[in-house]
């Protein structure tokens, strides 16, 4: 039994590392209707920029402040630069703009600080702890912590300021924010900068996780099962949709893939998903489907 639960806590804490660039997504889609693809090449311009900085001897809250700065201003580039000229365009166009978008940030980060793999720490100790009979990685404590705050403060800012309402209006009826005055455009980019510091975080913790590397772009594919059972709108679920998917993938590779002969963890989240998408297209708590710019 001691077994089971280990598996299933080392799951769940595991999860939540998919939530969190998953959280990206839903800030941007729920403001504006766009899924953006190149939220996992931005999670890799975080951890590779601040690692960069790191190497060259700055130091560290200082290289975490210009990253965040960085990645602040490439998501408002984005958004402005980008997205703007493509407002009443088809989804699909958007979708597309945003994936090709994800090539560019790779191609001018590899130009500008390598293809290498580089060690990143962040100075946490990636060691068990015992929890009455159960072992749970300290790393992986820290990454939920870090998660929790983050969702915290994302739904102090979403619902309880004056940004939040303004969101939530736009999300309810776009026409009728636009009416009473509401500047889309400024409200697209703050949420598009807070997806940058969103990208930040992740970019960090993935980047200490595995190595600052070209396959944390492929993070993006892990989240989409994430989102798909959570909800594209919801930030709560994001964070329940990770759960769920890193339980279930933890405790399937352990119970089923000695009787399927080989490892599931790289498919069995889309199963589940594809399951969700026929029971509740819309995620546990996500909301309807909905057309934006």
């Amino acid at each position: 039994m001691s077994f089971f639960v280990e598996t299933f806590v080392g799951g769940l804490l595991a999860g939540v590392m998919y939530s969190l660039v998953a959280i990206g997504f839903v800030l941007i889609y729920k403001a504006s209707g766009v899924f953006n693809f190149a939220q996992g090449s931005m999670v890799l311009c975080a951890g590779l920029t601040f690692v960069t900085l790191r190497d060259r001897g700055i130091d560290f809250w200082l290289a975490g402040l210009i990253t965040l700065v960085i990645m602040v201003a490439i998501a408002i580039a984005v958004e402005r630069v980008v997205l703007r000229p493509l407002v009443n365009r088809p989804q699909i166009t958007l979708f597309m703009a945003t994936l090709g978008l994800s090539f560019v940030i790779e191609g001018i980060a590899q130009i500008a600080m390598g293809a290498s793999v580089h060690e990143l720490d962040l100075g946490i100790v990636d060691t068990p702890i015992t929890v009455g009979e159960v072992q749970v990685s300290q790393f992986d404590l820290v990454a939920a912590a870090t998660a929790g705050v983050l969702v915290i403060a994302l739904s102090i800012l979403f619902n309880w300021t004056r940004v939040g309402i303004a969101l939530r209006a736009i999300a309810d009826d776009p026409l009728a924010a636009r009416s009473i005055g509401i500047r889309l455009q400024t409200l697209w980019q703050i949420v598009w900068g807070v997806a940058g510091f969103v990208s930040l975080i992740a970019g960090l913790l993935w980047g200490a996780r595995q190595g600052v590397q070209f396959a944390l772009t492929l993070v993006v594919l892990k989240a989409l099962p994430v989102l798909i059972i959570g909800g594209f709108t919801s930030i709560t679920g994001a964070i329940v949709g990770g759960l769920i998917v890193g339980a279930s993938d933890s405790l399937a590779e352990i119970y089923l893939a000695s009787l399927l002969g080989g490892s599931v963890s790289t498919w069995f989240s889309y199963v589940l998903a594809l399951g969700f998408l026929l029971v509740r297209p819309a995620g546990l708590f996500g909301d309807a489907p909905i057309e934006r710019i």
